[in-house]
C-alpha cells in the first residue's frame, strides 16, 4: 500500500496564515491567539487535552479523532519545534510539548543546524538538515508502511508542496483575520491546478477543505 503524506487539521485564518509575527517563547504561534484559532478543535470530544467530560460530536470531532489514525511519523519546521533560530543555543529545550509529546511517533525536525537526537516518552525527535524528498524517505522509512504526516508550519508545508510531494491536505479555516504572519496561501485555489478539493462548513465556525491528488 502507497504511503501518503498527508497535512491534518492544520489551522490557518480567514486570511491564508497559519500563524502570526513575532513568534517567542511565551507565543508560539506570535501575536495570533491559539485559542482562537484552535477552538474548533478544541472544543470536541476528542480533544486530547480536555481535562473535563462533554465536548462536541460531529464534524469537527470527526477530523479531530481521525489526526493519528495511520500515522507513523511526522515531519515539521523548526519553528513548530521552537522559538530559537540560527545554531542551537540552547539544547535543554526540547519542544513546546512537556515531557508527553502529542505526536507518538518518530518526528523529523527541518533545520540548516542539526542537533543530536532525543527521546521524550514514546516521540523521538530526528534533526534533519536534508531537502524535502530525502526528509520524505527517512520519514517513510521510520514510518514502517504507514503515513507520514506534514505537521507543519506553513513555510515547511509549501516547501512540499513546491516539491509536489503532498498526497492530501486537510486545512481547517478560522473566521478569525490576522492581517500579517506567515502564510500558507492567498486562496485555497492556487492549488487547484494539482488538486481537488471539497469545502465543508461546519457549525463551529471553521471551514473544512480537503484536497486530494488529481
Amino acid at each position: 500500500m502507497e504511503q501518503l503524506l498527508r497535512v491534518q487539521n492544520f489551522t490557518v485564518s480567514r486570511d491564508g496564515f497559519g500563524a502570526g509575527e513575532g513568534q517567542s517563547l511565551e507565543r508560539p504561534f506570535g501575536h495570533a491567539d491559539p485559542g482562537e484559532m484552535f477552538a474548533w478543535a478544541g472544543a470536541t470530544a476528542s480533544w486530547p487535552n480536555r481535562t473535563d467530560p462533554g465536548g462536541s460530536r460531529g464534524l469537527d470531532d470527526y477530523f479531530t479523532r481521525d489526526f493519528a489514525h495511520n500515522i507513523g511519523a511526522e515531519i515539521m519546521g523548526r519553528n513548530k519545534f521552537g522559538p530559537q533560530r540560527g545554531p542551537w543555543v540552547d539544547h535543554d529545550w526540547r519542544g513546546w510539548w512537556g515531557e508527553e509529546p502529542p505526536f507518538h511517533t518518530p518526528v523529523f525536525v527541518m533545520t540548516h543546524h542539526t542537533r543530536p537526537s532525543f527521546t521524550l516518552s514514546d516521540t523521538t525527535f530526528h534533526f534533519v538538515d536534508a531537502d524535502p524528498a530525502t526528509a520524505l524517505d527517512r520519514a517513510r522509512e521510520a514510518a514502517e508502511g504507514k503515513d507520514v504526516r506534514l505537521g507543519g508550519g506553513a513555510t515547511t508545508i509549501r516547501e512540499f508542496l513546491d516539491a509536489d510531494l503532498v498526497d492530501t491536505l486537510h486545512v481547517a479555516v478560522s473566521p478569525v483575520e490576522l492581517g500579517s504572519g506567515v502564510r500558507l496561501w492567498e486562496s485555497p485555489e492556487e492549488l487547484l491546478d494539482r488538486f481537488h478539493l471539497d469545502v465543508v462548513p461546519s457549525t463551529s465556525g471553521v471551514t473544512h477543505h480537503l484536497f486530494w491528488r488529481r
